[in-house]
């Protein structure tokens, strides 16, 4: 396993959502508001879209593993305070992440 920084001393709070190559939404727009609120934030994406500012062209959802793994490595080390959801794109992806939010303690928006 590849090593990286100190954990961060702002809060962390996790983005689970998909990926939009357009920049204007999901995960990429998430960041960005994190980082105006001064918190630490970490991403679990669900999904990629191939998407501009007028139209999604796909889709493609992240697999069970890839969800459950960033799932377990970020609790270990980088704990959420809060959780955003967004576009969970399967019902994989919305099974492993609500049984995650049952033993979760913190705040969880969803939009």
């Amino acid at each position: 396993a590849m090593t990286t920084s100190t954990p961060p001393k702002a809060p962390i709070v996790w983005t689970i959502a998909g990926s939009d190559s357009g920049g204007g939404a999901g995960i990429q727009a998430d960041l960005l508001t994190f980082k105006d609120f001064n918190v630490h934030g970490c991403s679990i994406i669900t999904a990629t879209t191939a998407q501009n500012s007028e139209r999604v062209e796909k889709i493609e959802c992240a697999s069970k593993e890839m969800i459950e793994c960033c799932v377990d490595v970020l609790s270990d080390d980088l704990p959420a305070k809060s959780v955003k959801l967004g576009m969970l794109g399967s019902r994989e992806a919305a099974e492993i992440i609500s049984k995650f939010l049952l033993g979760f303690e913190g705040a969880a928006v969803c939009d």
